[in-house]
């Protein structure tokens, strides 16, 4: 397939790209490289041996977007382009809003125009918001999250699920992906946070080759095994592959709209997960517990049971390959992609 991928020179995106070049598939970049690098996209072509053409656009440029469409190369669009940082959302709200919803609607609206109706959404577990039993199933209602990031997620699943309804034409996966975590095993890509991370296992990788002096562990006493709280880590190689295998059976199977999700069934705790780079990396990292952070759960993993079923998709790497691919990257590139 010819397969439009945007966002790709992200962190989720780069692997996917990966992932379908050596799945066979021919695939176009877009990206406003407003969070990303160029340079990933040529580490890219170092993997796989291919040419990668990459557009530099915004998403909300509805004219540009429908240029890029127009000439009716691809077979399909893999969307991952999005703001995508909880706590930034929290404080501007409306540029999440603008962005990520006004993206996705210029998007859809070009393909549309231009016949392209298979489509692959990168959705995430926020859209089971704080009342959903663990593990999360698909099938749970109603979606909510509490964060705006996270209800651009939701109210997008919305959209996609009544542009189904409308157009029978149209083919859509809704990716529901939990922690990605880890880097490529050759250590060309990988996650390269702008500022501060956001996430557990980039922050220890930075702490780990000295950009950052110690780890804030947010909370201590919450009901798990060590009371810290845990979360399901999948590798980003496995999330990529999860995007290929939904794409390949929209194509085959042709359902109309239908959610997966990606993650590998198990949590892993904070302490956990900082002894496992611990092995990693060969040395032991400063931490401090400190207070709780506000909206934390205590503990939630996915039910993979579907996408292993449907899609035979599962996460086959393990959370200490995650960590030792981490730290492959980060040591290698001590302050992420080069400009």
């Amino acid at each position: 397939m010819r397969v439009l991928v945007t966002g790709g020179a992200g962190y989720i995106g780069s692997h996917t790209v990966v992932s379908l070049l050596e799945s066979g598939h021919e695939v176009e970049v877009v990206d406003s490289f407003v969070n990303s690098k160029p340079s990933a996209i040529r580490r890219i072509e170092e993997i796989t041996g291919r040419a990668v053409p990459a557009h530099s656009v915004d998403l909300r440029d509805r004219a540009a977007v429908s240029g890029l469409l127009a000439d009716g190369r691809f077979d399909g669009v893999i969307h991952l382009a999005a703001l995508k940082a909880v706590g930034e959302s929290m404080q501007e709200p409306l540029a999440y809003y603008d962005n990520n919803l006004g993206s996705t609607y210029s998007l859809l609206q070009a393909m549309a125009e231009h016949d392209v109706r298979t489509f692959v959404f990168s959705s995430s577990a926020t859209v089971y918001g704080a009342k959903a039993p663990v593990p999360y199933r698909e099938d749970f209602e109603p979606l909510e999250s509490s964060s705006p990031y996270g209800q651009t997620k939701v109210m997008i699943e919305r959209v996609l699920e009544d542009v189904a309804v409308a157009d029978p034409e149209w083919r859509i996966a809704l990716l529901r992906y939990f922690n990605p975590v880890g880097a490529h095993e050759s250590g060309l890509i990988g996650e390269d946070p702008q500022g501060v991370p956001n996430n557990l296992v980039p922050f220890i990788a930075q702490v780990a080759v000295g950009r950052r002096e110690k780890l804030s562990i947010y909370g201590g006493d919450y009901p798990t095994e060590d009371g810290t709280c845990e979360r399901d880590y999948i590798h980003v190689s496995d999330v990529a592959a999860g995007h290929v295998a939904a794409l390949e059976h929209l194509v085959a199977s042709a359902p109309q709209v239908r959610a997966w999700n990606l993650g590998s069934g198990t949590g892993t705790s904070v302490l956990q997960m900082i002894k496992a780079f611990e092995r990693a990396c060969g040395r032991e990292l400063p931490y401090e517990i400190v207070d709780r952070r506000p909206g934390d759960l205590a503990a939630f993993w996915a039910d993979p049971t579907r996408a292993n079923a449907e899609l035979g998709w599962a996460a086959t790497r393990t959370v200490d390959d995650m960590c030792a691919d981490t730290w492959r990257w980060q040591s290698a590139n001590p302050t992420g992609f080069p400009d």
